[in-house]
């Protein structure tokens, strides 16, 4: 037995599933909470930073924006007025509140005019009327909306992801004179450090949730699936394992040990039904081989039968100049009950049989011997080829049960005259070849076939052979050959191979016979026996 594999349960792979798509769902779930949670904190922060400029633009003297430039920040108003932006900053808890005016050409630069700091800030504040680089374009834009009184607020968002210091808010409001031009820009910044913190234990709280909710599902479906799927699975496992080993039906059915109605329960009862219908099977296959073996060892038997009636020698009369003959049986699957026989009944005349059993096997095989051996004694008691085959019909039809016939062509050769006397009983037409012609079918009459009718008349003909004349008779094998594309090689084939090899050696015809039905059929399949006589004759 080959070494088993080791195999992973389903239940762990249904709970990495499982795990799989919580993780995914928690993912999903934690960034929607986390964007949430964190856009309403967000809001908390921006509107706390425009509570604060908003509260520090009515303690602003718009007015005096100008009269503050002008003296360089060094007036005692201007020193109130930026305690008091600088108690606020520290009051509401912003990092920075402070006033600029950016340079209307471009928006690149920006001055600063009041500027504060909380005390608790490691920030320092800048120097009135300090000059810096606006920070970058978005800067810009929002400077630009502002003096455009496209919008009445603006709101920078500046995250740690984004930029190199912590991050931050800047909630901008515009400073209107009394004609409602904007004069500067009143800014306040509060940092996000809280904001994180908060967002960052949020996170963590949603992580420690759904780790205890992952741990909790893995154990409550481990312990389902194992119960409803992993034990039934097992049983289902453990019973093919069994049955693949040992081909018997188990003591105690799997539908037995399942009690389910769901698909497991189906497939545990189809499971029971192929045991059953495999043991069957096997059952009708051993049945099955049995009989085959059977019918091989039969058709062994009947070809060794068949073969060993068949005159094989040859030459077969070697002391015999005034004719030559040679024969040939090609065995096919299934053996049929073809066969040939030529003998001498006296010195002056040759006997020649060929026949075509009905039938397959060894009764094809035995039907054929009866019906040889009864062909030779009354050709031998000196009866004519009528006579044999109506005196043989009638001692096959007294003792026939299994209504088994033969068609025979039988010819009797005059061997100092070459008179050939013959009849045919049902058999296929014999081909004839003239001296130094050409074969040709010749077409003789047809009686019954033998063993099909009792009392049957069979007609008698008789042919003149001439030195070099060739006589050709066959079974029903030859011209019902096969190939491939179903087409049967018929008579025409077998005259153009004859005619090929006419003016050589019976021999040599039936070999350019067989080899040319070889190439026709090719590698196709054949159920009947390729069975042929050919006879010279020489004269004296």
């Amino acid at each position: 037995m080959n070494k088993k594999k080791h195999k992973i349960s389903i239940v762990f792979k249904s709970v990495i599933g499982i795990i799989c798509i919580m993780i995914l769902f928690s993912v999903a779930i934690g960034i929607m909470g986390f964007r949430s949670y964190t856009n309403a904190l967000l809001e908390q922060y921006s509107e706390g930073a425009f509570n604060t400029a908003k509260i520090a633009k009515k303690e602003f003297d718009v007015d005096k924006i100008e009269e503050y430039a002008k003296s360089g920040g060094k007036t005692e108003e201007y020193l109130e007025e930026w305690q008091k932006m600088s108690d606020l900053c520290n009051a509401s808890g912003s990092t920075f509140v402070y006033v600029i005016r950016p340079d209307l050409k471009d928006y690149k630069h920006i001055t600063f005019l009041f500027s504060t700091i909380n005390k608790n800030s490691d920030y320092s504040c800048y120097d009135f009327g300090y000059v810096r680089e606006t920070t970058n374009e978005e800067y810009m834009e929002k400077y630009r909306n502002l003096y455009e009184n496209k919008t009445n607020k603006e709101l920078l968002v500046r995250d740690k992801g984004y930029i190199e210091t912590d991050p931050h808010i800047t909630a901008m409001i515009p400073l209107k004179d009394n004609d409602g031009n904007t004069v500067a820009i009143l800014c306040v910044q509060r940092q996000m450090d809280k904001l994180v913190k908060v967002r960052n234990n949020y996170i963590a709280k949603i992580f420690y949730i759904f780790l205890v909710l992952i741990i909790f599902v893995i154990v409550v479906q481990a312990a389902y699936l194992n119960h409803v799927f992993l034990r039934p699975f097992t049983s289902i496992t453990e019973e093919t394992i069994r049955f693949s080993d040992e081909n018997t039906l188990p003591e105690k059915k799997l539908s037995e040990k399942i009690k389910s109605n769901d698909e497991i329960g189906i497939l545990a009862d189809s499971i029971d039904n192929m045991e059953e219908s495999i043991i069957k099977y096997i059952d009708e296959v051993t049945k099955a081989t049995i009989e085959k073996e059977r019918i091989a060892v039969e058709f062994d038997l009947a070809g060794k039968i068949q073969v060993s009636m068949l005159p094989t020698t040859f030459p077969a009369f070697p002391d015999r100049k005034e004719f030559d003959i040679y024969a040939s049986m090609n065995p096919a699957k299934e053996v049929g009950g073809d066969f040939y026989d030529f003998f001498l009944i006296d010195d002056d005349h040759l006997c020649l049989v060929i026949a075509d059993v009905s039938g397959k096997g060894v009764p094809a095989a035995l039907f054929m011997m009866a019906s040889k051996i009864l062909f030779a004694n009354y050709a031998k008691m000196g009866k004519s080829p009528s006579e044999i085959l109506e005196a043989a019909n009638n001692a096959i039809c007294n003792n026939n049960p299994e209504n088994m016939f033969v068609t025979v062509w039988l010819g009797i050769l005059e061997i100092s005259t070459g008179k050939l006397r013959a009849s045919n009983a049902g058999h296929e037409y014999p081909a004839l070849m003239e001296p130094d012609g050409k074969f040709e079918i010749y077409k003789d009459k047809h009686g019954f076939v033998i063993g099909g009718m009792k009392g049957i008349n069979y007609k008698e003909y008789e042919v003149g052979l001439k030195k070099g004349s060739k006589l050709f008779v066959y079974t029903d094998g030859v011209v019902e050959a096969t190939n491939v594309g179903k087409e049967l090689f018929g008579n025409e084939r077998m005259l153009d191979a004859l005619n090929e090899k006419s003016v050589e050696s019976p021999e040599s015809i039936l070999e350019n016979i067989k080899k040319s039905v070889d190439i026709f059929v090719e590698d196709e399949e054949q159920f009947d026996d390729l069975t042929m006589l050919c006879l010279e004759y020489k004269g004296k």
